[in-house]
Parts: structure tokens; C-alpha cells; sequence
């Protein structure tokens, strides 16, 4: 069985176990969080490293909620591998449990994703070879790094459009009167750093795990400040290197309470470079927000002071924080919904839009990736398949059209074409483009509801065009609920779970895979009656085939 384990194992894959001890602990007998921050980027690297066969530095490390503190006495085990390479770059997955050696219980502490890049010797380019997946969950992550890779490039700009497009709503607003509240001056920490040979990696740059841990051990101080009590480290968002230092530079570290909520606080933290020689510029080398929370004897949060920011930058800082806390709020309630219950429709906003995208396109990678596909029927060329998973049945139907594979995807992708060719569609209006990826629909079916009324739905349309060779053309879809078109007494409302198009390209032929995933109040009715949706999915999917091949225009005829 060993001899077996080993040839699935993935060749990026590093194992590291530790032993907690008390020099890696703080004063409450608990793993010091900057103590982790090194091992986890040390692991990370080995992986990003094994692959690219050449030094490679981080680049960033998204966002980081820890489950679990560890004490002193128990093991550390991380695993670490490369989810997926791009050119130069590539993300690697990391897994953090911790392990009770005398009653052998293991517990999950936290899960991250970070990115590094190749450092070849000399001035030549690396190109980078793609990573192989070698299990359905590898599959898995390696087709959804796509999409956190896209959102990592949106994440600055999404925190912009939320400070300008919305009204973000300070929840102590609403709290009178100004007892309490500490100046965030007075939280301000300044420190320096002379970075010496033991704080370098192989590569003689500083370690990134030493300066994670830096910053944490600054911002923890600031929050001290204003708490008067030991915090404790409950999520850091995005580490970013803007740039490397080396052996003999200083680094200045700035850390200041930038809002307090009423049981939580983010910290802002900054890195600056610097040489001996003062007439060189000072270098920005790193930013990250941490947020705290200060328990009780009972692990319960504590009420936190206010905080009064300074003018300017302070209040910018702010609004900011707000900003952040509200996207952390939205993502943690779309990733908490239960799709066993109704209502399954997340409320769409500015604020939700970039993580309601990512959770609509990955829910269909997902199912996507599955391997228990089975084939149920074929009919006049349209294969259906079935899947179940615990409770709920999804249905895949797939058609080969030798029609453009891009436009195919155009034409798939825009809900208002749909009424053309499928016969469930009566109505579908565009409500709001959002971006160029994405859109609302109005949906109007010639399903009843139980009432006897026609069946309506807001869906979120997400498409994505291939990241790489050999990725499909993705549209997915999903429930939404939006303010300005609430239900209405003319239709049943209806909300629909993951759904959408896998768009492949084989020569001169392009696949068509559609999947639909039910609830599971329909899966009985559903199964009673296979035979007969099989026959409708035929007749429909035969539409699409005419609908695509009467649409899509020949790119090799010349234009007249």
C-alpha cells in the first residue's frame, strides 16, 4: 500500500511536522503566529522550488483565517504543494493542522494559498512547465487557482469601487457620546530591524517568513495599545512583497490601529528598506492587514474601545478598514450558506460582487472535476450523465458542434439568446452588466410552482474565457436576489443552485457540456422520471446545436 501511496503523490508535495516548543511560544504558552508564518512560508517554498528547479522568492500570501491556536507540547504538521504554475509564477496550496500527540487528536488551524516566483540565476527568463494534476482534488484546485488568481488582481480595485460606489455603515456610529475612545496615535508603533545572515534565505535575500513575522509581532503591539490586554491574531489579509531586501539592510516597520469594531480591530502594518547608504531612497517591501480580538477566560470576544483617527490619512485608513471588514463579512456569508437550504439566493452587491463571481465560477469547477460520472443515455448524439453526491443529483449534457468555439461561448454566455433555443425560457431580460464578465438577468421559466404560477428568477451569469492551453471556455450560473427586483405576485420566485457551460475545443469540433445541479427536494421527482427528462434534454440540446450552428460565422470565409 506504501509502494502505492508514492506513485500518486504529488512530486511538489513537502511535508513538515514541528514540535511546539517553549522558544517558539508567546507568553500565553501558545505557538507564536509569526513562529508559524515562517515554517508555513518555508514549506511553501520548498514546493515552489521543487517545481520550478531554480530559487524562487514570495510573492504574496492571500488571505489567512486561523481556526485554532497551538500549544505548547503539540506538532505543527504542514503540507504544502503546487496547485498550478503560470509563466514565472505559480500558487502553491498549504494545509496547517496541529496534533495532540497524547490523545492523537488532529484539528485543522488554518488553510492558505501563496504565490512565489521563480528566481533563475542570471538575467534569462523562467518559463514556467505546468503543473500536473494527478487526483480530483488536485484537479479541482488546480482549475480554481485561475479564479483566486484573477481575484487577487482585483482585490485593490475592488476596495476603491467600494469606498466610491457605496455607503458603508460604521456599526458604533450609533454609540453616543465619545468615553473610551483612544486616539490612534497612541496605537502607533515604529521598529527597526538590521537584517542579518541568519534572517536570509539560500538566495541571500531576507527571508519572507521572518518578515511576516516581524510585521505580526509590531502589529500585535499596536494592538496591545489599544486594548490594554494580549490579543489574539484572527485573520491576516493579503501579504504583498513589493520588492526584496538583502543581508545589511534596515527595515522600518510602522504599525497603527486603523478601526476598532466592537469586538474586533484591524492593525495596518508597513515594511520600508533601507541601506547604509542615506542618500539611496527608502523601498516599500511589504503591507498587510491583521485583525484581533481580545478574549475572555471563557474564549469569548471582548467589547473593544472606539478609535478616533487622525485627519487625512488616518480617516482614509478608516473608511478603509470598514471597506475590507465588509468584504470579509460578505465572503464569510456566501461560503456559509447551506445549499440544502432555501432561500439559496446570496444578496448580490458592489461590495460581494468579486467573491460572488469567484463562488459561482468555482462551485462549477467543482462539479466540473467530479469523476462519478455517470452515463445515463444517449440520444441522437446527446449523451446525458448523472452524478450523485450525498443528496443532491447533477446532470450533465454534452453535445459536439463543429461550429467557433469563442463564439459559441458568446452566444452560450448571454442569457437573452437563451429563449431562441430552449424551450424553458419564456423571458430573459438583462438587468445589470456588471463588468465584462459578468451579468444579472431577469429569468422568466414555463415552470409552475406549486401555486400554479410561472416560475421567475435573478440569475448571476459569470463567464471566463481559458487562463491556459487546454482550460475551457467556463459560463456559470447562479441565484441571486437584488433589492430593486424583489418577488413579485405575478411569479413564484424560484432560486436555482450551480448551473452552466464547460466550452471545449477539439480540433475542429467544439464540446458543449451543460450541468445543472438540483435541490434536494427534486431529486425524487427527478429519478421517477429519467426517461422522460432524458428525451427533453435531447429535443433541447438538438436546439442549441441548430441555434449555435445558425449563429456562429465561418472565421475562415473571407469577408466580401
Amino acid at each position: 500500500m506504501a509502494a502505492n501511496h508514492e506513485e500518486v503523490r504529488n512530486p511538489t508535495e513537502v511535508r513538515m511536522s514541528q514540535m511546539v516548543l517553549p522558544c517558539h511560544a508567546n507568553h500565553r504558552g501558545q505557538l507564536s503566529t509569526g513562529q508559524l508564518l515562517k515554517w508555513i512560508d518555508t514549506a511553501a517554498c520548498l514546493s515552489a522550488e521543487r517545481h520550478a528547479g531554480c530559487p524562487c522568492v514570495t510573492a504574496s500570501m492571500d488571505d489567512i483565517y486561523f481556526e485554532q491556536t497551538i500549544s505548547v507540547g503539540q506538532v505543527v504538521n504542514l503540507k504544502t504543494k503546487v496547485n498550478r504554475a503560470f509563466n514565472s509564477s505559480m500558487e502553491v496550496g498549504i494545509h496547517v493542522t496541529s496534533e495532540d500527540l497524547c490523545s492523537g487528536k488532529e484539528w485543522k488551524v488554518c488553510q492558505a494559498f501563496a504565490t512565489f516566483v521563480a528566481q533563475p540565476q542570471g538575467s534569462g527568463k523562467v518559463k514556467l512547465k505546468p503543473a500536473t494534476p494527478l487526483t480530483e482534488e488536485e484537479q479541482l484546485e488546480h482549475s480554481i487557482a485561475a479564479e483566486r488568481r484573477r481575484m487577487r488582481l482585483v482585490h485593490t480595485d475592488n476596495i476603491k469601487d467600494l469606498l466610491t460606489q457605496s455607503t458603508l455603515q460604521d456599526e458604533r456610529s450609533r454609540e453616543g457620546g465619545t468615553n473610551g475612545e483612544v486616539l490612534a496615535q497612541k496605537t502607533r508603533v515604529e521598529s527597526v530591524e538590521l537584517v542579518l545572515p541568519p534572517h536570509a534565505n539560500h538566495q541571500g535575500n531576507t527571508f519572507g517568513g521572518q518578515i511576516m513575522a516581524w510585521m505580526e509581532n509590531i502589529a500585535n503591539i499596536a494592538a496591545s495599545r489599544l486594548c490594554h490586554a494580549h490579543p489574539t491574531l484572527k485573520v491576516i489579509e493579503m501579504f504583498h512583497f513589493r520588492g526584496p531586501s538583502q543581508v545589511g539592510d534596515r527595515l522600518i516597520l510602522r504599525a497603527i490601529v486603523n478601526n476598532a469594531f466592537k469586538d474586533s480591530m484591524e492593525v495596518g502594518v508597513c515594511v520600508e528598506a533601507f541601506c547604509h547608504d542615506v542618500t539611496v531612497p527608502r523601498r516599500h517591501i511589504n503591507s498587510a492587514f491583521m485583525t484581533f480580538v481580545v478574549l475572555d477566560e471563557k474564549n469569548r470576544p471582548c467589547i473593544l474601545p472606539r478609535i478616533k483617527p487622525e485627519p487625512g490619512d488616518g480617516e482614509r485608513r478608516y473608511r478603509e478598514a470598514l471597506a475590507r471588514r465588509k468584504i470579509r463579512l460578505d465572503r464569510k456569508y456566501v461560503i456559509s450558506c447551506n445549499q440544502s437550504e432555501v432561500p439559496l439566493s446570496v444578496p448580490w452587491d458592489p461590495s460581494n460582487q468579486v467573491y460572488l463571481s469567484y463562488n459561482n465560477v468555482s462551485a462549477l469547477k467543482t462539479l466540473m472535476s467530479k469523476s462519478d460520472w455517470v452515463l445515463a443515455t444517449e440520444i441522437d448524439k446527446v449523451r446525458l450523465y448523472t452524478l450523485e453526491d450525498n443528496s443532491f443529483l447533477s446532470f450533465r449534457v454534452e453535445i459536439k458542434v463543429k461550429v467557433d468555439t469563442r463564439q459559441s461561448f458568446n452566444l452560450l454566455s448571454d442569457l437573452s439568446c437563451r429563449t431562441k433555443w430552449d424551450p424553458y425560457y419564456m423571458k430573459s431580460e438583462l438587468l445589470q452588466q456588471v463588468n465584462e464578465d459578468d451579468a444579472i438577468y431577469h429569468v422568466v421559466t414555463t415552470v409552475r410552482g406549486a401555486d400554479g404560477k410561472l416560475q421567475d428568477f435573478i440569475i448571476l451569469a459569470s463567464r471566463r474565457p481559458p487562463c491556459d492551453k487546454g482550460d475551457p471556455y467556463v459560463v456559470a450560473f447562479r441565484s441571486v436576489s437584488l433589492p430593486t427586483h424583489p418577488p413579485t405576485s405575478e411569479y413564484t420566485r424560484g432560486e436555482t443552485l450551480c448551473s452552466g457551460f464547460c466550452i471545449w475545443s477539439e480540433g475542429d469540433m467544439t464540446k458543449v457540456s451543460y450541468y445543472n445541479q438540483f435541490t434536494p427536494g427534486l431529486v425524487s421527482q427527478i429519478t421517477t422520471n429519467i426517461s422522460g427528462l432524458s428525451s427533453d434534454f435531447a429535443s433541447t440540446y438538438q436546439a442549441c446545436e441548430r441555434f449555435l450552428l445558425q449563429n456562429t460565422t465561418d472565421l475562415n470565409k473571407p469577408e466580401p
